[in-house]
């Protein structure tokens, strides 16, 4: 087995969650100057719609029994509605607070959906077999690695390049542009707040829906607690790529997912358990050294 395209594929294809992650949460940050941690709960969400309601051991699949080219659409559509929906219920009540306010908000809304999904769904993990064929390893250059890798390093490369059209291209993207670079002025200038909002909040729950497919395939797991640990790494990921900055969140969502697994790799077998401090400290470094973020841009200043 050829180790280096291993850890590439294995680097890409951890990057791309968290990458999907972390542009979920800055396209609400860009518009509303709001870190949402709700999203990690938008996820379990998406999840635990894949199964019927049963406090079981093993999952029985409610819409996960549809066909791929069916539920894909549906879990995108519900992951954005549950977003667009909190945001219609409480994050546009609270426009007006303070930040803090409304990030306080978010993690009482986060609390809310989680607790509903334990009082449905029970506290114990459910084996849950999405899709199973796409753990299947193939052949890379050498490397032996399980197609949904792939799969995810494309669908993040489609995500991007659609989401950057998105945003150059239609009225909404431009929008969405002039309200993440100063949004009192935006909406002076008669930018559709409503709209801009909505349409942010969609995409971020369709974000999450997405990878709530990635990662349930992946471990064949249904957890009420499973978004949280993405979630958190989301958020290290668009601070380091610039709050604000929605190609700085990819960046270093990727950059993570990289510095993960070679880290994985490279530590000592006793020291592998503490991969994480080694990486948050890393992060630390990263910030003391730039705190701005490492692909703000120059002229960017701060947003908190």
């Amino acid at each position: 087995m050829n180790a280096v395209p291993q850890l590439f594929v294995d680097a890409a294809a951890l990057g791309g969650i968290y990458a999907m992650a972390a542009l979920g949460i800055a396209l609400i940050f860009g518009v509303m100057n709001l870190v949402n941690f709700a999203h990690g709960e938008y996820i379990a969400f998406c999840v635990f719609a894949l199964i019927v309601p049963s406090s079981d051991a093993v999952a029985v699949m409610f819409l996960g029994k549809a066909p791929a080219i069916l539920l894909i659409p549906v879990l995108l559509a519900l992951g954005a509605l549950i977003a667009v929906a909190s945001e219609y219920v409480v994050f546009r009540q609270l426009r007006n607070a303070d930040p803090v306010a409304m990030m306080i908000s978010s993690f009482a809304l986060g609390f809310v959906i989680q607790n509903a999904l334990l009082a449905v769904y029970g506290s114990r993990p459910k084996a849950i077999s999405l899709w199973p064929d796409l753990n299947t390893p193939i052949s890379v250059v050498g490397a032996s690695v399980p197609l949904l890798q792939l799969i995810v390093i494309i669908t993040t490369l489609l995500v991007v390049s659609v989401l950057a059209l998105l945003l150059k291209k239609t009225r909404v993207g431009l929008e969405m542009r002039a309200a993440a670079e100063n949004f009192t002025m935006a909406r002076l200038l008669g930018v559709r707040a409503n709209v801009v909002i909505t349409g942010a909040f969609a995409l971020s729950g369709a974000m999450a829906a997405a990878v709530a497919m990635i990662m349930v395939t992946q471990t064949g797991v249904a957890d009420v607690r499973m978004g949280g640990q993405i979630m958190l790494v989301a958020f290290i990921a668009t601070v380091i790529g610039g709050l604000g900055s929605l190609p700085g969140a990819v960046a270093a969502g990727f950059l993570i997912g990289a510095v993960s697994v070679v880290l994985q790799a490279a530590l000592p077998l006793d020291a592998r358990p503490f991969r994480d401090a080694f990486l948050y400290t890393l992060v630390i470094v990263s910030l003391l050294l730039r705190p701005q973020g490492l692909f703000a841009s120059a002229s960017a200043k701060p947003r908190v």
